[in-house]
């Protein structure tokens, strides 16, 4: 069990990391205020599930073997990126059907988990991330250092969901007013395929 003024500290910078405007966020915000609260939620889960996913990846030592191979970085990271491109370009399919059909069924909850997990666990950066920054906190000295991993990754798992859950109860409530202008429901498909699209091919040219 790591000490007490190594977990505060941990808590600390994580707080501000956590609630800081990166993927994770834009996807909840987007997904609640487009589709609704629930919906926002599912998406918050399914990217704490794939955290959970690489915690336990980076405790078993998978992870590290990941990253050392090239080739099966970069097939992980196409993987992630032609999945985010693939949602992307379907919901900007959708939205344009849309403009000329009938109001199609929105997105389900268990489609946005699935598709929320899928993402996060489908990113490479990700398992880099937790390779990288959890290992700062570890004392060897204490010894049991796949439990502290353990510790410091549930932690993580922890306040990441509870800073996208913040962000969908949030942005569900702004949702349902803003989706009662029919612009919005024009241009609302457009917005979240246009910014998977987005983070698809922003993955896809990151380096190792």
């Amino acid at each position: 069990m790591p000490e007490l003024s190594t977990l505060l500290t941990y808590i600390a910078v994580l707080t501000g990391f956590v609630f800081f405007p990166g993927p994770s966020i834009l996807l909840t915000l987007t997904r609640s205020s487009t589709s609704g609260t629930r919906v926002g939620i599912a998406t918050s889960l399914g990217i704490g599930l794939g955290d959970l996913f690489h915690t336990l990846m980076a405790v078993a030592g998978i992870s590290a073997i990941l990253l050392a191979s090239a080739q099966a970085f970069t097939i992980i990271k196409l993987l992630g990126a032609g999945y985010l491109i693939y949602i992307g370009l379907r919901s900007l399919f959708e939205g344009r059907l849309r403009t000329t059909q009938a109001p199609g069924a929105p997105i389900t909850v268990r489609q946005a988990f699935r598709q929320a997990c899928l993402a996060e666990i489908l990113n490479p950066k990700s398992a880099m991330f937790f390779l990288a920054f959890l290992p700062q906190f570890v004392d060897p000295a204490l010894g049991r250092i796949a439990g502290q991993l353990t510790v410091f990754g549930l932690l993580f798992v922890f306040m990441g969901t509870l800073a996208t859950l913040t962000i969908a109860l949030a942005a569900g409530r702004v949702g349902r007013f803003l989706r009662r202008n029919p612009c919005v429901q024009r241009w609302q498909s457009k917005v979240v395929g246009s910014i998977y699209c987005a983070l698809g091919i922003r993955l896809a040219f990151q380096e190792r």
